[in-house]
């Protein structure tokens, strides 16, 4: 029975808080509608499941055990579940994401470039291993479960949805499987038990698609493409360049052979350059019109009953027929079509209505006797349930017996129980006990260590060296994590700053406590323009950073007294906070020596003698021949000095 009141629900308020406003987009086993919530004044998405599934008690159960636990999957790149609720019809309310999804990119003929794919690849399988390590596979990857925001940030939708859908008692539209089927990995097609390797795998087809447009494997018909996968490895086209290796790999045929989720997420990042990541070519999200609808995608997109079946009138001769709209004949050609149109409007036109032709009673007796006893068989056949014997699983890890449990056709439920001596995520007891007979369907349940009860973190680490705060961690039954390294001005380095963002005032004994550390104060950095500066200048500038200045002089033909030569370490460079910095600074020319024998020379002779070493030659009074100078022979004066010589 599709929901085809899907266009009449626009209006209605959900849960007391969920006016939906239009439908955004239709599914196999849902309509999705843009919707307001009342009570926070924000706009949402309400996925509102058909009207076949609010009367499957076991899919309501099921329903509503994944709806919570999906609530509870907090990652940037899984779709936000708000709410579900089971009124007139069961219903979930997520996240608007604005983007559309990559099945609608894809349908309006966008494709991926490499590096888009990549990253849409590479977050798609940090969301899934998100997932697969809190024990959830998705079953379902495809185009159409790949949202967008409109920043382009992808977001898996529907986990826990394909499970539910998957034991619900109800008849999806026909051809719904087929849409599954085109992404579905080898081991669904053999109906064996799934585990995070199939949701690799769809992943894998699906970003083969987004770049080349085409499915590996995709047949015509749902079984032609399930059992092309079964032995053979998915085939890479060649254009899918340094992305090939790690699809390949994810399209192993046999799931031990593939990478788990975080794996394929590292070997697509490893995949070498590909250039900057483009915008995506986003669709958006839209209403779809019925001619929009693509019949080969029905998980995706859904197909209204009427254009499956044909027109549907009620036979008005059966008695209360228009109380009883579930009476229907269902016309399937064009002659019956008109003919049902013809009988739907003779009453009022006058004209005559074909009635059906009446069997004889014999032949009507013998087929009810008949498909009694074929009912009787086929419910003796089919209808027995199998038992099976509950094995013994404590001590087993909890997704080696979920596997062994699920492998029987049994169900799994879990509690959480804290140990000191059972590691964690390995089965303490099991109800019901090992050797019990129980049919499929029925629930084994499992109580799991969660570890250690968690213990008090200390509140005196700042302050702490490095190995204090390893000391007092140890006292508390922890150890010390990765530490953060951060600057800081007033903090020697390896000194504790604080926890970590995150961190709370408990852990799980016996786990990591990651620090925040001070790494000292920043780098300074030497400036530029030193050279050619007055000493105090420069000196005043280097203070100012926080280091320390060492002065040497030296001499210079060129540059002037008290002028920076050179600073070491150069400039440009980084050095500690305090670090020493050598300036070396001009003390002038090179003093000259007055030479000893211009006494007794002539005073011409002496003069030019003095004038050649750049002094200023004073001759007091005027004579032959030197008699006495002043600075005394011998001494060292600056060149340009005044020397006075006396001749007589």
């Amino acid at each position: 029975m599709s929901n085809a009141r899907g266009a009449d629900r626009v209006g209605q308020v959900l849960g007391g808080r969920y006016r939906l406003l239009a439908p955004i987009g239709t599914g196999a086993s849902a309509t999705v509608y843009l919707a307001d919530d009342v009570v926070l004044r924000r706009r949402v998405a309400v996925k509102v499941l058909h009207d076949a599934l609010a009367g499957d008690g076991a899919f309501l159960r099921r329903f509503e055990a994944e709806a919570r636990a999906a609530a509870a999957l907090n990652h940037p790149h899984i779709m936000a579940v708000h709410d579900w609720g089971q009124g007139e019809v069961p219903y979930l309310v997520t996240e608007l994401l604005d983007g559309g999804s990559l099945r609608a990119l894809l349908d309006h003929g966008g494709r991926l470039d490499r590096a888009q794919a990549r990253q849409v690849g590479v977050d798609a399988a940090r969301a899934l291993d998100h997932a697969h390590r809190r024990g959830f596979v998705h079953r379902d990857i495809k185009p159409g479960n790949l949202l967008f925001d409109e920043e382009g940030m992808v977001r898996i939708a529907d986990f826990g949805l394909a499970r539910a859908l998957a034991e619900a008692a109800w008849t999806e539209p026909a051809g719904a499987v087929l849409g599954t089927a085109r992404y579905a990995s080898p081991e669904q097609a053999q109906g064996a038990t799934l585990d995070g390797s199939s949701d690799v795998y769809s992943l894998a087809l699906v970003l083969i698609e987004a770049v080349t447009g085409a499915v590996p494997f995709t047949a015509d018909t749902t079984l032609g493409t399930l059992m092309a996968r079964i032995g053979r490895p998915v085939p890479v086209p060649e254009e899918l360049g340094p992305l090939v290796p790690a699809l390949r790999a994810a399209g192993a045929p046999d799931p031990a052979d593939r990478p788990d989720a975080a794996t394929f997420a590292t070997m697509l990042m490893g995949a070498g350059e590909l250039g900057p990541v483009r915008p995506l070519p986003l669709a958006g999200t839209v209403t779809l019109r019925p001619e929009e609808l693509d019949p080969r995608e029905p998980t995706t997109l859904y197909v209204p009953e009427r254009d499956v079946t044909g027109p549907v009138f009620v036979d008005p001769t059966v008695s209360g027929a228009s109380a009883q709209p579930a009476t229907r004949t269902f016309v399937r050609n064009d002659e019956q079509s008109a003919t049902a149109s013809t009988s739907a409007a003779g009453g009022a036109a006058g004209r005559p209505r074909r009635r059906p032709r009446r069997r004889p009673l014999r032949a009507v007796l013998l087929g009810a006797l008949l498909l009694a006893v074929i009912v009787g068989v086929g419910g003796f056949v089919f209808l027995r349930t199998p038992t099976h014997t509950v094995e013994d699983y404590v001590d087993l890890p909890l997704t080696e017996a979920r596997a062994a449990i699920e492998g029987k056709g049994l169900r799994v439920a879990t509690e959480s129980q804290v140990s000191e001596t059972v590691p964690i995520d390995v089965v303490i007891a099991q109800d019901p006990t090992p050797g019990t007979s129980r049919s499929e369907g029925s629930t084994v349940t499992l109580i799991v260590s969660s570890g250690p009860p968690p213990v008090p973190v200390p509140t005196d680490l700042v302050g702490l060296t490095i190995e204090q705060a390893t000391a007092s961690l140890v006292r508390a039954g922890l150890v010390i994590g990765p530490l953060t390294e951060t600057f800081d001005e007033n903090v020697a380095k390896g000194i504790v700053l604080s926890l970590a963002p995150g961190v709370g005032s408990t852990a799980p004994k016996g786990s990591a406590v990651p620090l925040v550390v001070s790494a000292g104060a920043r780098p300074r950095t030497i400036p530029e323009g030193l050279v050619g500066r007055p000493i105090a200048e420069v000196t005043a500038q280097l203070e100012s950073l926080g280091l320390k200045v060492t002065r040497v002089d030296d001499w210079s033909e060129t540059v002037p007294e008290s002028i920076v030569l050179k600073v070491d370490p150069n400039a440009g460079q980084s050095v500690p906070k305090g670090a020493t910095v050598t300036v070396t600074v001009s003390k002038g020319k090179r003093p000259v020596t007055i030479p000893a024998n211009i006494v007794g020379q002539s005073c011409s002779g002496a003069a030019s003698t003095l004038q050649g070493l750049g002094l200023v030659v004073n001759i007091n009074p005027f004579g032959a021949t030197v008699r006495s100078a002043n600075p005394a022979p011998g001494a060292q004066v600056r060149v340009g000095s005044t020397v006075t010589i006396a001749c007589g």
